[in-house]
């Protein structure tokens, strides 16, 4: 599919047997796509916008070693003690100081998860398509790396409840019509709960999106926000190794 106008795209590359899912939104936060697939079919989708952000669920590469630079350690507030952190990325120590659990990335890539891998990989294919780090001025398509349970969380001030969980998924997927992007109201499914279809088990669940989906719609939302208010974007990180861009203009000391 081709927009001729600008897109904004989220990617999760941590579903199951298909292991990509993707978002797309409009300017208006308009839901323009929302699919499963393998690598290719995203880097296809990805090929065909003339100008977009981009935002996948997964570190952009792996650990430089950032944290073992005792100038860095020391602009640390409060510096790490002395042997501690130095085998995490500096976006990933930034966010545990948040109190988010974030995946530490490894040095060695072939050490990280299947999931952790497809991100590499897919950032590095992106390049190849002109696809540059955000933030740049001028350029047409740019990416950038998020973090989907702290985007949650730095949306409603507080950490989410389990997106594995019922209440989780509705909980995020309220998060999101609240923020105006265009998915069905979560609430709405309670109006056609009735007591027979709770004894039976029988939920009406098919307006209520999956994790995955999820997921790559919070990426898509702060690839909106990057765009078109970068002053609501904090990035966490160091530029060289990968930065973590957060949907708040400014985050809580601990969620």
């Amino acid at each position: 599919m081709l927009f001729t106008s600008s897109s904004f795209i989220g990617v999760d590359p941590t579903a199951g047997e298909k292991p990509f899912v993707y978002a797309a939104l409009d300017h208006e936060k308009r839901l323009l796509a929302l699919d499963h697939g393998n690598m290719e079919d995203v880097l296809a989708f990805a090929a065909g916008q003339r100008q977009t952000i981009l935002a996948v669920c997964a570190p952009r590469r792996a650990n430089r070693g950032i944290m073992a630079r005792p100038e860095v350690r020391q602009s640390l507030n409060p510096p790490p003690s002395p042997g501690r952190w130095e085998n995490f990325r500096l976006a990933d120590y930034l966010l545990r100081q948040h109190n988010f659990s974030a995946p530490q990335t490894p040095a060695d890539e072939t050490k990280a998860p299947q999931w952790m891998r497809n991100g590499f990989t897919l950032f590095r294919r992106l390049e190849s398509l002109g696809y540059v780090a955000y933030p740049k001025d001028g350029a047409e398509r740019q990416s950038l790396e998020v973090y989907p349970y702290a985007g949650y969380a730095a949306l409603i001030g507080s950490r989410p409840l389990s997106k594995h969980s019922l209440e989780g998924r509705l909980q995020r997927q309220l998060i999101l019509h609240e923020f105006q992007v265009g998915v069905p109201d979560p609430m709405r499914i309670f109006e056609e709960i009735t007591r027979h279809r709770l004894i039976n088990g029988v939920l009406p669940l098919e307006t209520l999106y999956s994790p995955g989906e999820l997921d790559a719609l919070i990426a898509a939302y702060i690839a909106w926000l990057a765009a078109l208010h970068p002053d609501q974007i904090t990035l966490l990180g160091d530029p060289d190794e990968g930065q973590v861009a957060l949907p708040a203009s400014a985050l809580k000391a601990r969620y």
